[in-house]
């Protein structure tokens, strides 16, 4: 077993951290545990609380590294895009292929509870962050619409994205032949955009 100053705070933070990462990558967190962690990394339970504070802030941490992951690849593709239309494709099917690629990491931003704390001020920058690209490029696509217009819209697309690729990455279609998540992504955005 590690004694703590085998490792520095930050040393310690990123061992964990990337622990949780690689374990995640092949398992759901519902097998996951704060005891399991510590066995993985070679330490005690009680470090890893003195370090995150408690389970639920380490698996929170293990969200934000999520989030950027996937606000990297998002914005890559966004700046990759030729116009704001094609933003809005692409960042969509990002969203879709980085659930699909990695499942688990995913569903953990979805299914992490604060149990009633309130979410820490790094988190919710994180959040608004991804959801103000999407606003910011529906408000490029159409300027003639209001701040509550483009809200309104951002929340139905990504609600619909969000319902379309939960049900890919865990293949609930309930369909015989096999539907293509991005498939009907493009269908949804086409549509509502259309409409808009």
């Amino acid at each position: 077993m590690a004694r703590r100053n085998d490792h520095t705070r930050e040393e310690l933070v990123q061992l964990t951290l990337s622990t949780v990462k690689t374990y995640l990558n092949e398992n759901s967190h519902h097998t996951l545990s704060l005891r399991k962690i510590a066995t993985l990394i070679g330490y005690v339970p009680s470090t890893l609380v003195n370090v995150f504070g408690s389970y639920n802030l380490l698996l929170l941490r293990a969200v934000a590294e999520t989030l950027d992951d996937l606000s990297s690849e998002a914005k890559s593709v966004v700046d990759h895009a030729q116009n704001p239309e094609a933003a809005l494709y692409a960042l969509a099917a990002c969203y879709h292929d980085f659930a699909q690629q990695s499942p688990y990491r995913w569903q953990l931003i979805f299914e992490h509870n604060m149990n009633g704390d309130r979410l820490p001020e790094w988190q919710a920058q994180r959040i608004n962050g991804m959801t103000a690209m999407l606003e910011g490029l529906l408000s490029v696509h159409r300027p003639d619409k209001s701040h509550s217009e483009i809200l309104k819209a951002s929340r139905v697309l990504w609600a619909g994205v969000h319902g379309i690729t939960l049900l890919s990455v865990d293949d609930k279609f309930f369909s015989a032949e096999p539907i293509d998540g991005n498939e009907l992504i493009r269908d949804l955005i086409s549509k509502y955009l259309q409409s808009w």
